[in-house]
């Protein structure tokens, strides 16, 4: 069975690293989408485009190595996380700022174009309160992200507050203003709204929990599944451990709320249609 976390971090320097991999892969795992975390994570100060440049290499470099020393097949997601452009904007300018999210953006579309990386991400806007001149800016950072996503024929992973009905759909008035295939566009950490999410275009990953996604099968099998695991020792099992995603998806087929095909369509089907890729046992 392939079974598919669609969003999850390693962390060489704080976390278990490989070990969180082999936990994933001994509860049943096969696939992940490994997200870049932030360059300040990887050891960089996160003060200009070079330090997200070298960041994103560090952590392809990340994901090959999860690919030579486990049996998981591990996809990188590289970009710059919303609270970065934050930090940056306030340390440096909003201009300056801008202008270096903007080169490490387009370095991480070249990551795509090389097939080094599935999708640019996570992007997208803070998760809390910052002033209304960076959450503009963000927006222009999230449909510019967008748009490089859309020239290379990409996905990319949305990073946003906390979201509803109304949030989908604006985020589907930018997906048309981009022009990018509404399915290429994920947004992680979704709620379990997945005939809103279908009828916007855009694809839902949404937090495993027991709730969300009984909550998200009702309503049909077009959505991923994510642990958001953040692979850090501080924070052990945050936001999910490795193993959630599947031993979920076990426990919903033994139980009866998933159907096999659901399955397949959840861990086979989604993700390829996504980001493109041919998603083999």
């Amino acid at each position: 069975m392939i079974i598919w976390d669609d969003h999850f971090h390693v962390d060489p320097y704080h976390g278990l690293f490989l070990e969180a991999v082999k936990e994933f892969h001994r509860a049943g795992g096969t696939h992940l989408v490994v997200v870049y975390k932030t360059a300040h994570d990887y050891g960089f100060p996160g003060l200009k485009a070079e330090d997200f440049i070298k960041a994103m290499d560090f952590h392809v470099e990340l994901v090959e190595r999860i690919n030579r020393e486990t049996p998981v097949q591990a996809y990188a997601v590289v970009g710059v996380h919303p609270a970065e452009f934050d930090y940056l904007a306030r340390e440096k300018g909003l201009e300056y700022a801008k202008n270096e999210i903007m080169k490490a953006l387009e370095y991480a579309q070249k990551l795509c174009l090389e097939g080094k990386a599935i999708g640019i991400g996570e992007i997208g806007r803070p998760h809390y309160e910052v002033p209304p001149e960076i959450w503009e800016a963000s927006i222009e950072l999230m449909k510019y992200g967008m748009s490089l996503a859309r020239e290379a024929d990409c996905a990319v992973q949305l990073h946003t507050e906390s979201f509803d009905e109304a949030k989908f759909r604006e985020l589907g008035r930018y997906v048309r203003e981009v022009g990018i295939k509404p399915y290429r566009v994920v947004k992680h950490f979704s709620p379990p709204l997945v005939r809103v999410a279908e009828e916007v275009g855009v694809f839902p990953s949404i937090i495993a929990s027991r709730k969300n996604i009984k909550a998200a099968i009702e309503q049909g099998n077009r959505f991923m599944m994510e642990t958001d695991y953040i692979d850090d020792k501080r924070r052990p099992g945050a936001v999910l451990g490795p193993k959630t995603v599947p031993k979920r998806t076990k426990a919903f087929l033994q139980n009866g709320i998933f159907t096999e095909e659901d399955v397949y369509k959840i861990h086979v089907e989604n993700p390829e249609k996504v980001y493109g890729v041919e998603v083999e046992g």
